[in-house]
């Protein structure tokens, strides 16, 4: 007799009801973090490019927080902070170039 064990995958989607993007920078590199209640949710990376530039190259969101607009907010803050800071955005994050394409109104920091 052999007994054969299936495994399913159970996918588990938890709901962000409210949610903070902080800043983390030490002036060579950082990322834009998104947290709710002390738990991180996703972060956006990125390099300084000289002191005129921020290249951003890796966006990830927890799977169980997908398609709640993480990842919209942290490039929503990173848009901000290049505003404030005066300087412009090279993404090589393929979420980031995408998100560029949808949002003209972003444009001004590339």
């Amino acid at each position: 007799m052999r007994l054969t064990v299936m495994a399913r995958t159970l996918q588990i989607i938890l709901k962000v009801d409210v949610m903070n993007v902080i800043v983390k920078d030490n002036g060579k590199n950082g990322a834009f973090v998104a947290v709710n209640d002390g738990v991180e949710l996703g972060d956006m990376t990125f390099v300084w490019n000289g002191d005129k530039a921020i290249i951003i190259d890796h966006t990830g969101v927890d799977p169980r927080y997908k398609g709640q607009g993480i990842g919209k907010a942290m490039f929503e803050k990173a848009v901000d902070f290049a505003r404030e800071k005066n300087i412009t955005v090279i993404p090589t994050c393929r979420f980031v170039v995408a998100m560029f394409a949808r949002t003209p109104s972003a444009r001004d920091v590339l």
